[in-house]
């Protein structure tokens, strides 16, 4: 089990050039992987270089597994963000680069107290950390099937509230899930039911129960590195269904309509909210392979019978819940930004606050088809080859 810093750091000669050649896109015409607009554009994972460091933004890990924080007064990426929006600054692209390639190794960052990133900023920053980390072209921010937010030309605003109060008409993203005493039913990676599902997503709270409302995280590259050789292979050969029953539930129970018009990207239409993934990935940014299934969505394992399928997915989320060297807990205060890598990690929110309220702002963007690479490596086996172990 890996208990070190678990981070690949590229070598600090990229500290004398301003413009290290840290994103490799591929060319449309490269013949060996074509790029469609399920695809990521890398051609070559990204590496976490000394960029912070060398400009002062001072950050540490908070598990060995997973997270990262930034302290107050560190970073301000309302201000970066308003600055390059009007032009008084360039878009800094390796930082942005260096921010999602921070976020993909680490699996969640925490900036605190980004009282500048308004609702309106965050989608921004959102289509930043995706673009430059490879998104295919037609992958925008996603849409959640609930979701009402368009202003009154019909145009989406980009983000989406998220609150433990249900709005007038009963729409609800973010809940306690109801038909389990287990807090630990509540884990998830975002819209995995989705065709194209999402690569980042983040999350700032602006109102907060005076104790509780914590969130967690869990590693899917550690997930997959817990797991014996046998087992790793068993589930490389496998695909899972994922399927949003729940929000199907809350439409007909409540008869408001779902959002069934494109949700980001062309293949993610209509009210099926269902997609077939395979149940280990390899995340592009960071070329480590990942588990990919979650107890929220993850329905059953297709190439196994039903009865097999329980059994492994039962086994698979207790995996995912119980072992807790894979997780971090994140105390939030008002303000705070986590950002997060849906490909490498579950989430969930703990509802322990009673009638106290809970809402904020979520963005959650769409990155490319899921797909295993055979020949990516374990975060572990990575790590091992580097030295890094």
């Amino acid at each position: 089990m890996v208990t070190a810093t678990q981070t690949l750091t590229a070598s600090s000669s990229s500290s004398n050039n301003s413009t290290p050649n840290i994103l490799k896109l591929r060319a449309a015409a490269q013949a060996d992987h074509p790029i469609d607009n399920r695809t990521s554009r890398l051609r070559a994972p990204i590496q976490v270089t000394d960029l912070f460091a060398r400009r002062g933004i001072d950050g540490e890990d908070v598990t060995p597994a997973v997270g990262h924080e930034f302290p107050a007064g560190t970073l301000d990426l309302g201000a970066k963000l308003r600055a390059e929006e009007t032009g008084q600054e360039p878009i800094d692209e390796e930082f942005w680069t260096q921010l999602a390639a921070l976020v993909s190794h680490r699996g969640v960052v925490f900036v605190r107290r980004q009282s500048s990133l308004t609702e309106a900023l965050m989608p921004k920053l959102a289509n930043r950390i995706s673009h430059f980390s490879g998104r295919p072209s037609a992958s925008k921010l996603h849409i959640h099937p609930l979701s009402k937010d368009f202003n009154e030309a019909g145009e989406y605003i980009g983000g989406e509230k998220i609150d433990s109060q249900p709005d007038a008409e009963g729409r609800q993203i973010s809940f306690k899930y109801e038909k389990s005493n287990f807090a630990s039913a509540g884990w998830h990676t975002d819209i995995s039911f989705e065709p194209i599902p999402s690569d980042y997503a983040m999350l700032q709270l602006r109102t907060l129960p005076k104790v509780g409302g914590d969130t967690m995280w869990s590693s899917m590259y550690s997930a997959y590195d817990g797991l014996s050789p046998a087992m790793q292979r068993f589930l490389e050969g496998l695909t899972a269904v994922h399927d949003a029953e729940e929000f199907r539930e809350q439409s007909q129970k409540f008869g408001f309509p779902l959002y069934t018009k494109e949700r980001g990207h062309p293949d993610n239409v209509g009210s099926k909210l269902h997609a077939t993934h395979p149940v280990v990935r390899t995340n592009p940014v960071t070329g480590f392979k990942a588990l990919y299934v979650n107890k929220s969505f993850t329905k059953r394992i297709v190439e196994l019978s039903p009865d097999e399928s329980d059994a492994l997915l039962a086994y698979l989320f207790r995996h995912i819940a119980e072992n807790f060297n894979f997780q971090v807990r994140f105390r939030w205060s008002p303000d705070d930004l986590a950002i997060w890598d849906n490909r490498s990690t579950n989430h969930s929110g703990i509802f322990d606050f009673g009638k106290q309220r809970r809402n904020g702002d979520r963005c959650c963007s769409l990155g490319e088809k899921p797909f295993l690479d055979p020949n990516s490596q374990s975060r572990e086996a990575a790590l091992r080859a580097s030295g890094a172990y």
